[in-house]
């Protein structure tokens, strides 16, 4: 006890300046890094490597109907279909299975395009423009920007929780409290929001898990029919309950992924997004103005290959970066504050 209130008192601050971190037992501090203190609601693994959304129940119930699916398909319908048909058909079934998995982690786990928040000082710099930009009265300055995109008007919104005028076809998921860049949606069903890096992954997985659905459910079907010319449909259900299983899940799930399929293939042939569809951003129905879509190469080809053969942009985020050692981020707070003897009044007032 004593020992406790003697480390008390040489915590204390003194000469009215801030009180020093105290330093681990170790005697040498560990370096953080960014992903540690990551502002937004996301969930990291693997040191950072790989990143996703903080609610992911959904998805991992879509990766056990896909896991469970495919599994009873392999163990008791392609047997049999191998022996009485071809051997394609467990090797196709074998690499749509691969493709769909891989693309589903691919967009799960990466980083869908957030956009860094600004710095402190970044933010007060910003806010002195808008302060100066605003006319005289009671009214407040306003918090958009009109910029010009191949002829068109687009607004840029202020987004109060990042402290910074959000970028063209950008915005803020509140579900994981970042600023995406291209957002498109956020989908329970993979656990992650769907932007400028991971949309590409995104449809080549809706895409891919259409063809595997389809082609489970026919193959199902044809055993089945094959099974019952012998021995009856009620016989041959009761000799593989499996397959019935498989028959209920992709009849009732094979409608969904092809809808959702061709609507997300309508978007990318006029390089839209979802937000932007459902918005009606550049409808000729939300305004008595002519509005076309400013992003639209007027080519179905020219738009698929800018939406799915681009370059890869990279991360901006920098999540396995080290953080500065000089500051410390309080949990709950995006403002840096400095371990020596500034105040929060010098970072928020003293811009460089």
């Amino acid at each position: 006890m004593r020992e406790c209130e003697y480390r008390q008192i040489a915590l204390a601050p003194g000469n009215g300046s801030a009180p020093a971190p105290q330093a681990p037992a170790s005697g040498k501090q560990r370096r953080r890094r960014k992903w540690e203190s990551f502002a937004g609601k996301n969930r990291f693994f693997c040191d950072g490597r790989l990143m996703s959304g903080r609610h992911s129940g959904a998805f991992y119930l879509t990766l056990g109907l896909i896991l469970t699916t495919s599994g009873l398909f392999f163990g008791f319908d392609c047997p049999y279909l191998t022996e009485n048909l071809t051997l394609a058909i467990p090797i196709i079934a074998g690499l749509l299975f691969v493709f769909v998995v891989s693309t589903l982690l691919h967009t799960s786990f990466s980083d869908p395009g957030i956009l860094p928040r600004a710095t402190p000082d970044e933010a007060a710099d910003l806010e002195r423009q808008i302060d100066n930009s605003g006319g005289s009265g009671y009214r407040p300055p306003p918090r958009t920007k009109e910029v010009a995109i191949n002829g068109q008007t687009v607004k840029l919104k202020y987004c109060f929780s990042c402290k910074m005028f959000r970028p063209p076809r950008t915005s803020h998921c509140s579900l994981c409290d970042n600023c995406v860049e291209r957002f498109d949606h956020h989908c329970p069903w993979v656990g992650n929001c769907v932007g400028k890096r991971n949309y590409r992954f995104f449809y080549m997985f809706l895409l891919s898990l259409s063809f595997l659905t389809a082609f489970i459910f026919a193959c199902v079907i044809t055993h089945l029919t094959l099974r019952s010319q012998n021995i009856g449909l009620l016989n041959a259900l009761q000799e593989t309950p499996a397959s019935a299983l498989e028959l209920v899940v992709c009849f009732f799930s094979v409608w969904s992924i092809l809808g959702l399929s061709g609507f997300h293939t309508y978007l990318v042939a006029s390089n839209l997004t979802t937000n932007e569809d459902i918005k009606g951003s550049w409808s000729s129905k939300r305004s008595s103005e002519e509005s076309t879509n400013p992003y639209s190469y007027n080519s179905i080809v020219t738009n698929c290959c800018a939406v799915l053969c681009g370059p890869m942009p990279p991360s901006l985020i920098d999540r396995r970066g080290f953080s500065d050692p000089d500051t410390l981020l309080l949990p709950g707070h995006q403002r840096k504050v400095s371990q020596g003897a500034k105040t929060e009044a010098n970072l928020v007032g003293g811009v460089a």
